[in-house]
């Protein structure tokens, strides 16, 4: 990744021992990652449904989504971004503690991304941050941001 790669992430993770292990893991790389936290999934939609409707530019590139939230759980979540017109576009990677193949399944047929299970250490948490940096900010193409009707 270069040094000079910036992206923009949601974190939605209602742990703060894990919120705080992936801002870690993203101040340790050479990118510059600008990331913002929602600790559940309420607090993530609605976050996202201001930014798109004041300026979608101001969208995250992704969004990080822990499965486990409190309310509208991880899942839910995705499939209300991927409703909203203005967000469906929005890449979505499922990080959780759960290796559970219903888990994973129920995901993906939601339309995520991705679907990573959290690491157990620093180490690996800087090692999921560098290959998100490096695909998602210097590799994929994003498609354009649209306005709402």
């Amino acid at each position: 990744m270069s040094a000079d790669t910036q992206g923009d992430v949601l974190l939605v993770e209602d742990d703060p021992g894990d919120a705080t292990l992936v801002e870690e893991a993203f101040a340790a790389t050479e990118g510059d990652t600008r990331l913002r936290v929602a600790d559940d999934g309420y607090e993530a939609l609605h976050y996202l449904k201001r930014a798109g409707n004041a300026d979608p530019d101001a969208l995250p590139d992704l969004a990080l989504v822990d499965l486990q939230l409190p309310g509208k759980d991880g899942c839910e979540l995705l499939e209300a971004i991927r409703a909203d017109p203005q967000l469906r576009c929005l890449p979505v990677i499922m990080l959780t503690g759960s290796d559970d193949a219903d888990d994973v399944r129920r995901c993906y047929e939601a339309s995520a991304n991705a679907y990573l299970t959290k690491p157990t250490d620093l180490d690996g948490f800087v090692a999921i941050a560098e290959l998100i940096e490096r695909f998602w900010f210097d590799h994929v193409q994003l498609p354009p941001v649209t306005q709402s009707p």
